[in-house]
């Protein structure tokens, strides 16, 4: 595919010349030349050198064969382009690294002792979860990645591979890979297929880049740093929504992710019996390191004098043990020898810090520090036997039943449901003083009860396995009260996992998930009351902190962008005072999508933007979707994301405030009136204006989505059409497939223009972070819009005074935004001073719109009737192609 005029990027040209060498060998010179035509003639249009006509006309010529393969061409030109951008490090975090954070630091006068006291008590865990928004098959994403390993390899002046293959060759031999692999899902995914997706990136990317990147940030501290950054998984223990997700699963899920980090150790333990071959006739070795090599019974006569070996074999051995134990399963490569199984993960710590000891007592040389055995205990340290934290999830209406079902059994209470806030709480308290059960095994409980039953059990069973620290967190979804939350304690104590008493204990800590508008204004009360019984805050204090889930999806579909941005700060700053009070530190949990409409964007510049003192060096963040992909696709790109979330929580735990308390109260007020009149304005169109939701659903793919197969969950949380009770995902999905981009700006344009004080606005542009990132993203959004598209997928409403009036109030509301975006910012046009972005963008523009004007035209026909499977399929792969393009469009 011929290269761009307005691609820049060498690496762009290179691969879409490459692209289009693959399309004329296995496509054919015709087909090319289609593609070429449409390509050429949408570059033009976006340049202003031609009209809409000569597109549609090129479109009109397309066989539906050939809109089949058009459409696969364009969509890997967009993920090449993705490719070729994500190596250049267009966005912020390239730069975002704990050296340079140290040295802001140091400029502020915090040095390292400050920094070293932090980190002590600190924690950074992205969080893994299996919203439905990545829309590629993992084999496509396989062998892109396996073509930026090749790109950076000729960035460095290879000439072949190691198996001999020239790299050019090579990577034009994965993009024909790419062009015959099929796209689309046959089958819709399961819990199982997530699992081992989440799993395909832990084990690939996350347990090799977090030693090394421990080994980078000790060097640049002068001394070894606390293992504060930790990864997390909601896949296979997050059953909101989902009734797929149960014990089984969970099971499942744990089981697999042990087997993968004990294979890693195992595999690690291998390579370090090859390496350390030191003999004693060369050495003199620790009594540590003897008394490991006699415990192994290794009596290989070739090994005699090579006490390291024999002590490795040892912890071989005994990790091979573990791996049985625990999994039911032999090692990968059972050990020769029997051994005991590890306890806990701290055993296998200990014995390989024994011959770590044993190599620096040898002298200062070179074996004394670092090297695979420091990486490999710091990946036990960082992994244990559990690999990543599980949360657990579940919607709060079906614990309040459960609790129901369960006390009416027990004769404790006939209507649980009916009773008020406070009878809940004083029941709840009272049966969580007492140590007998509630749960009786003669009971014939609902299949709701049961689940919920097993689920927590199953979780108690693998404390015993695997450790404590395989289950940490039950996250109450729609949380809007205390009785919500001691309703999971009442669960817990059923398995053992609550324990009564002077000393309360709970093994798994309950965390309120606030998430509309509402539910973040009642936040502060309800942790308020939380806090102050007395068992929860003797809890508390033992865990050292309490974690709070703040919703960036909902409150978004519930308020608009503006009002959820500002509720979500506003929320955690008068969180702050409730903690501070009860003496116990606060952990934020945010919950954060792809698309700016779900709280995408950058996460450094994110963390940097959050309220003084709501960090603390402690920040948990979701991870989905193409976020996953475009994250930790890669270890280089891994290695990027997860320092720059690390440097990004030093800074904002760390660095002084930058705003006075004066400007902070102005701008505040501000922004009250700002979100006010947004949310006011979101409100009326998309909840009180009547036909809206027809309008949404015939104006965008929504229906069609659900045909994508990308996760196991259901589009909507009961079957009603209600935009309610629609998840977050599909509602942000299907407007940006329409390039309407709703969720990431209604609203804004009418709150500046009624703003009567616009210089206090471009000072609040330019000196407060919050509003700097928020005015960022939306910028963003409005970019990748466009209108014009927008109003051929309106067309697709078949009542035109429905139509004209709703898309007119859309238009309108865009067209404010654009100009108070710009009147704030002081451009003349979008990403004006974001240049790199700019231009990412406007290679992508001549790319989508034909996929657009495609996908709708398959839409009409599709709803007309048509039964061509290809019409569906067509539709699914614009879809599929629309999203890549965009990138952060779930």
């Amino acid at each position: 595919m011929a290269s761009l005029a307005i691609a820049n990027n060498p690496d762009i040209r290179f691969l879409g010349r490459l692209l289009g060498d693959v399309i004329r060998a296995y496509g054919g010179e015709e087909l090319f030349k289609r593609i070429e035509y449409i390509r050429a003639t949408s570059v033009d249009r976006h340049r202003g050198v031609a009209g809409a006509g000569a597109i549609d006309s090129g479109l009109d010529r397309l066989s539906l064969d050939e809109t089949l393969d058009f459409v696969r061409g364009f969509m890997l030109f967009s993920m090449l382009a993705n490719l070729a951008e994500d190596r250049q490090g267009v966005e912020t975090e390239k730069h975002a690294d704990i050296a340079s954070a140290l040295a802001r630091l140091k400029e502020h006068g915090i040095g390292h002792d400050a920094v070293m006291a932090l980190l002590d008590h600190a924690l950074v865990a992205p969080v893994l979860t299996a919203h439905p928004t990545e829309v590629r098959r993992k084999s496509m994403i396989d062998h892109k990645n396996r073509i930026a390993e090749l790109m950076a390899q000729k960035d460095l002046g290879v000439d072949e591979t190691e198996d001999g293959d020239k790299i050019d060759e090579a990577i034009l031999r994965q993009i024909a890979l790419l062009w015959q692999t099929r796209v689309l899902r046959r089958e819709k995914l399961g819990v199982a297929d997530e699992v081992e997706t989440a799993l395909s990136y832990l084990r690939d990317v996350f347990l090799p880049v977090l030693p090394a990147l421990y080994a980078r940030w000790d060097r640049a501290l002068g001394e070894r740093a606390p293992s504060f950054l930790r990864a997390g998984s909601w896949i296979g223990g997050d059953r909101d929504g989902n009734p797929f997700v149960t014990a089984e699963s969970m099971k499942l899920a744990l089981a697999r992710a042990a087997e993968t980090v004990l294979a890693y150790y195992m595999e690690s333990v291998h390579a370090l019996g090859a390496e350390l071959s030191i003999s004693t006739e060369h050495s003199k070795v620790s009594d540590e390191v003897l008394k490991l090599a006699e415990a192994s019974h290794d009596t290989g006569r070739s090994r005699e004098d090579e006490p390291y070996r024999r002590a490795l074999t040892g912890i071989y051995a005994r990790l091979s043990a573990t791996h049985e134990k625990l999994t039911g399963k032999r090692a990968p490569r059972p050990a020769p020898l029997q051994a005991e199984p590890y306890a806990e993960p701290g055993a296998l710590r200990e014995e390989l810090v024994a011959i770590a000891r044993g190599l620096a007592a040898e002298g200062e040389g070179p074996l004394a520090s670092g090297g695979a055995l420091g990486r490999l205990i710091r990946a036990v340290e960082t992994f244990g036997f559990h690999l990543a934290t599980l949360d657990m999830r579940q919607n709060s209406a079906i614990h309040e039943r459960v609790v129901a079902e369960l006390l009416k059994a027990a004769g404790v209470c006939d209507d649980y449901l009916a009773l008020d806030e406070d009878a809940r709480v004083a029941m709840l308290r009272t049966e969580l003083e007492s140590p007998r059960l509630i749960t009786s095994p003669y009971a014939d409980y609902s299949e709701e009860t049961a689940s919920e039953l097993a689920i927590v059990r199953a979780a108690a069973e693998a404390h015993g396995k695997y450790g404590r620290q395989c289950i940490t967190h039950y996250i109450v979804s729609m949380a809007q009260s205390v009785s919500d939350l001691l309703e999971v304690h009442l669960l817990l104590k059923e398995a053992g996992l609550y324990i009564p008493g002077e000393d309360p204990q709970a093994h798994i800590m309950a965390i309120p998930l606030f998430e509309t508008i509402a539910d973040l204004e009642g936040a502060p009360a309800i942790m308020e009351a939380w806090l102050a019984l007395p068992e929860v805050a003797a809890i508390a204090a033992k865990r050292g902190h309490q974690e709070v889930m703040i919703g960036y999806s909902d409150s978004n579909k519930d308020g608009g962008y503006l009002t959820s941005t500002w509720q979500l700060s506003r929320g955690s700053t008068a969180l702050k005072p409730v903690f501070e009070k009860a003496d116990i530190a606060m952990q934020l949990f945010h919950g954060r999508g792809g698309a700016v409409g779900r709280g995408g964007g950058s996460s450094f510049s994110a963390i940097l933007a959050q309220p003084p003192g709501t960090v603390q060096g402690r920040i948990r963040i979701t991870e989905q979707g193409e976020v996953i992909a475009a994250k930790y696709g890669t270890r280089a790109s891994a290695m990027t994301n997860l320092e720059a979330m690390a440097s990004a929580t030093l800074l904002a735990s760390l660095e002084p405030e930058q705003l006075a308390p004066a400007d902070a109260t102005r701008f505040a007020a501000a922004m009250d009136q700002l979100s006010d009149t947004a949310f006011k304005a979101y409100r009326g169109l998309v909840y009180e204006t009547e036909g809206f939701t027809t309008f949404f659903r015939q104006a965008t793919p929504i229906a069609e989505i659900a045909g994508l197969k990308i996760g196991s969950r259901p589009a909507s949380r009961k079957k009603s059409d209600a935009i309610e009770d629609l998840r977050a995902i599909p509602w942000v999905f299907s407007w940006a497939q329409a390039r309407v981009m709703l969720p990431g700006w209604y609203g804004v344009g009418q709150a500046i223009d009624a703003f009567a004080d616009k210089g206090l606005l471009r000072e609040m542009a330019s000196g407060w972070p919050l509003f700097a990132s928020t005015l960022a993203n939306m910028e963003m959004v409005l970019a990748k819009s466009d209108m014009d598209v927008a109003s051929h997928y309106a067309a697709l409403v078949e009542d035109k005074a429905l139509r004209d009036h709703i898309f007119g109030r859309i238009r309108e509301g865009w067209d404010k935004t654009h100009d108070g975006l710009l009147q704030v910012t002081r451009q003349t046009r979008l990403l004006e001073k974001h240049p790199g972005l700019e231009t990412s963008i406007r290679l992508r523009l001549p790319y989508i719109e034909p996929l657009n004007l495609l996908q709708i035209e398959l839409l009409k026909r599709h709803r007309a009737g048509e039964e061509d499977a290809r019409i569906g399929e067509g539709i699914l792969l614009s879809i599929n192609a629309i999203a890549t393009a965009l990138r952060n469009s779930g």
